[in-house]
């Protein structure tokens, strides 16, 4: 959500962001309803301080026994409680409709965010390691179908496109993943790990930004829950409607959950293969600050994302990424690109966001320090620590070798019990 004090105060700041997103002239629109709300909340006041006063007149009146004048004067009061009523319906009619516009709305890149309208115009920042020589590199699916490991027909018989069996040292292989990169975080990184609803109501996902804007690339319940995209919508959500201890903060939290996208805009896009599928598992990072630390803590928690692909001697490129290829909700975005062989170019496998006080506003979330009177919205980060299905690719891919096998990086064995190659299923 947005501060309308701000947009008052820089409509043209607004303007500029808001029409790099398609969305030219929301700004003044936003204005328009903001000036009709509080006009019409001035005539409510206005009529209401006039019928107090005509019902100061009444009592003059009657205690003069004046009835004529009384009555003139309380058919007046009438008028004017009808008038204040329709007054009243102005302002609350604007007030949601500016509500809902800015609800739409995305929020304002920071300053040092290049301009730009796609990935095209995104900024490399560094890039770590070289990208493996492999030779007649095979995609991830070959891969894992040759090992037979790696069940597409068999998902897609009872669940559809974009879903994947993992069997034998496959599945081993996701779930040590998912266990290195939460010890990564948690012994390491100073996150503490939570375990999540994986179902949610509208003012959750409203909160992070996913509602009311991207509901189609969301499931959907029966009875009206939503399945998560992604843990920083439970995550973040732990603050909303909490006035923080100042000194509580850094919140750094971390989980390792299933995630849910329908991909409604992904259709024709990696339609084979694990790269964009409907149900996968993801170690997210969750930081909630104070304001005057939230960039700080941007650059923290990349750190911490790159320290998983480090690890795991995998080749990778930190992106910066520019206004018209950010979220919705962020202010400024870092994307992480692993190396695939069989693609030879480098592909997201991470995105770590600072989101300003935006989703704070949503959730009403805030903090305070003793003795301060007021509260302040806090700073919400989010990102990927990381993608677990993405990292399985980029593993495959990196460490196949001629015969087929698949070379474990030394720093997963123990979550292997010590095996260092997979190999095809007996």
């Amino acid at each position: 959500m947005h501060d309308i004090r701000a947009l008052r105060e820089s409509p043209d700041l607004f303007e500029k962001a808001w029409a790099a997103k398609g969305r030219s002239g929301a700004a003044q629109e936003a204005l328009r309803l903001d000036q009709l709300a509080r006009t019409a909340r001035t005539a409510a006041e206005a009529a209401q301080a006039r019928r107090n006063d005509l019902s100061r007149r009444i009592g003059q009146a009657k205690a003069a026994k004046d009835e004529a004048q009384a009555a003139l004067l309380l058919a007046e009061v009438e008028n004017l409680r009808s008038e204040a009523a329709d007054d009243s319906k102005r302002e609350s009619d604007a007030e949601q409709a500016l509500k809902e516009l800015l609800a739409g709305l995305p929020n304002l890149p920071a300053p040092d965010v290049p301009d730009g309208d796609d990935e095209s115009d995104n900024v490399e920042v560094r890039r770590w390691g070289e990208p493996f020589a492999v030779q007649a590199a095979r995609s991830h699916a070959d891969l894992g179908e040759s090992l037979g490991l790696m069940d597409f027909e068999a998902a897609a018989r009872m669940s559809g496109a974009r879903f994947v069996v993992l069997k034998g040292r496959l599945a081993r292989l996701e779930r040590a993943l998912g266990q290195f990169m939460l010890d990564i975080q948690t012994l390491e990184n100073g996150y503490t790990e939570v375990s999540p609803p994986l179902l949610v109501r509208d003012a959750a996902v409203y909160g992070t930004g996913q509602l009311p804007k991207f509901s189609e690339d969301l499931f959907r319940t029966t009875d009206d829950l939503w399945l998560i995209p992604t843990a920083e919508v439970s995550l973040t959500n732990l603050v909303r409607e909490q006035i923080l201890s100042a000194q509580s903060l850094p919140l750094r939290l971390t989980a390792l959950t299933p995630c849910f996208r329908s991909e409604a805009g992904a259709s024709g896009r990696d339609t084979r293969g694990m790269i964009r599928q409907h149900q996968f598992y993801k170690v997210e990072l969750v930081s909630i600050t104070e304001p005057d630390q939230s960039d700080l803590e941007h650059e923290r928690m990349v750190a911490c994302a790159e320290a998983v692909l480090k690890r795991l001697e995998l080749p990778f490129r930190t992106m910066l990424l520019c206004r018209g290829d950010m979220g919705f909700s962020a202010r400024r975005t870092y994307d992480l690109e692993v190396w695939l062989p069989s693609e030879g170019r480098y592909r997201e496998i991470s995105s770590c966001s600072n989101c300003g006080d935006f989703q704070a506003r949503r959730m009403e979330a805030r903090a305070k320090s003793p003795g301060e009177k007021g509260a302040r919205y806090v700073h919400t980060l989010n990102g990927s620590g990381l993608a677990v299905g993405r990292t399985l690719v980029a593993l495959l891919e990196n460490y196949q070798d001629e015969g087929g096998r698949v070379a474990i990086p030394q720093a997963l064995q123990p979550y292997m019990g010590g095996l260092t190659h997979i190999d095809r299923a007996a």
